[in-house]
C-alpha cells in the first residue's frame, strides 16, 4: 500500500501517520484567534487596496482630462467644458428671437 502522499515505500500503517488528537482546547483557541487575526489582517488589506485602486482609478480620469484640455488649448480647440457650455447657449433663445417672439 502507497503513503499519505503516494509514496510507495511508505505505508501508512507503519505508524508515521498518528490520528491522536494531541493539542487540546487551548491551543485550537490560539490557533482559531491567530487565524481570526490574519483574517482580519487580510480584511483591512483588501479595504485599503481598494482605496487605492479607487484613487488611482480617479487619478488617471483626471489626468486624462487635464491632457485633453491641454491638447485643446495648444490647438485652439474649445475643451469639453467650453464645448458643452457652446451647446448650451445655443439651445437657449437669443435676445433677438426673444424681441421677435413679444412683438
Amino acid at each position: 500500500m502507497s503513503g499519505p502522499n503516494g509514496d510507495p515505500n511508505i505505508s501508512s500503517e507503519d505508524g508515521i501517520i498518528n490520528d491522536d488528537d494531541e493539542y487540546g482546547d487551548e491551543e485550537y483557541a490560539a490557533i482559531n484567534n491567530m487565524l481570526d487575526q490574519i483574517n482580519s489582517y487580510l480584511d483591512n488589506l483588501e479595504e485599503r487596496n481598494d482605496a487605492l485602486n479607487e484613487k488611482l482609478h480617479e487619478l488617471l480620469e483626471s489626468n486624462r482630462q487635464a491632457r485633453l484640455d491641454f491638447r485643446a488649448q495648444l490647438t485652439g480647440s474649445p475643451t469639453q467644458e467650453e464645448h458643452h457650455a457652446l451647446e448650451q447657449e445655443s439651445s437657449l433663445p437669443s435676445e433677438q428671437d426673444q424681441h421677435e417672439e413679444n412683438q
